[in-house]
């Protein structure tokens, strides 16, 4: 199905709207080989953004980013991601980040989190002992048991071990509806102001999610549904590259259908007037020009966007 043929839902009509902030998840070095295709490799600064959600007294989390605590992640991912990665948390923590919002980690209700890779998803119960995780649709299929099972096996089995799991979590479950060009995606208050979407291609339970501001403005939780902007723009391909051991392989589980989710992407860009907040980009915050997006800043990641992420420098 091309692009023209995917079909398009109209927006709900809905005067209700969320409170969103963009917080700091940390950075580590990404490979630019290893995002687009047909380039020679070089390495940069990739950074990773997590959200903060206030709705009628609720208060969420879009994903968690980094934290520099090796206990925090599995053995595979201790062994084959964080040396090559040499990642860093975030210069204030989320805990901290939501203090200065007013927010005591006791609060937190809720962690979304937009798929299960180390990058983006923790164990939460230290940090937010209130709080219940939730993964998409297919998330616990594609990551039990997980590495308490068995060590070689990068899923966090304190989440998905059938029997020794930890966490409190949950599959998102509920009536899934089309959203624009998506064709399942939840009106996750019922109100119409937030609905997280399924979005196939880059691992099991992938998600984004379409949020609407008090201006009235839609902006999109692109997660990993693409790396950069541009992919989303199109002046790049996919990238397939070897690992040993491996054999050929790409940042996507599923590339047909994570191009079919991009192509999706850019219809709500293009044609809905959607703001677009993929979770490793930094290329809006470096032009400062998207206003909208540039409101999800707090003063520190305002001033941080102008004096050290335009240089790829640690915020």
């Amino acid at each position: 199905m091309t692009v023209a043929e995917l079909p398009c839902a109209p927006l709900p009509e809905t005067n209700a709207h969320i409170e969103l902030s963009l917080l700091d998840g940390g950075s580590f070095i990404g490979e630019f080989s290893k995002l687009h295709a047909g380039v020679t490799n070089g390495i940069f600064r990739m950074y990773n953004w997590a959200f903060y959600i206030s709705h009628k007294g609720r208060h969420i989390l879009w994903d968690l980013g980094l934290d520099e605590d090796r206990s925090c992640y599995t053995p595979w991912v201790n062994q084959f991601m964080l040396d090559i990665a040499n990642h860093v948390g975030p210069r204030k923590s989320i805990i901290h980040q939501l203090s200065e919002r007013g927010v005591a980690a006791s609060q937190i209700d809720t962690v979304l989190f937009s798929h299960a890779h180390w990058d983006h998803s923790r164990p939460i119960r230290d940090e937010f002992p209130n709080a219940t995780a939730y993964f998409g649709p297919g998330t616990k299929d594609g990551c039990s048991p997980g590495h308490m099972a068995d060590p070689s096996l990068q899923w966090d089995g304190r989440f998905f071990d059938p029997e020794k799991a930890t966490e409190r979590w949950e599959e998102l479950e509920g009536s899934w509806v089309t959203f624009g060009p998506f064709e399942r995606a939840m009106d996750y208050f019922g109100d119409g102001s937030f609905w997280v979407i399924q979005a196939p291609g880059h691992m099991a339970g992938n998600l984004c999610a379409a949020a609407r501001l008090e201006s009235g403005a839609w902006v999109l939780l692109g997660s990993d549904c693409c790396h950069s902007r541009e992919l989303l723009d199109g002046e790049y391909e996919i990238s397939q590259f070897c690992v040993p051991g491996v054999g050929k392989t790409s940042l996507h589980a599923d590339i047909p259908a994570a191009k079919s989710t991009i192509d999706r992407i850019r219809i709500l860009e293009k044609n809905y007037g959607f703001h677009v907040a993929l979770a490793h980009d930094a290329a809006w915050m470096k032009k400062g020009s998207d206003l909208v997006l540039m409101s999800l800043l707090d003063e520190h990641m305002k001033k941080a966007a102008k004096e050290r992420i335009t240089k790829d420098e640690i915020p």
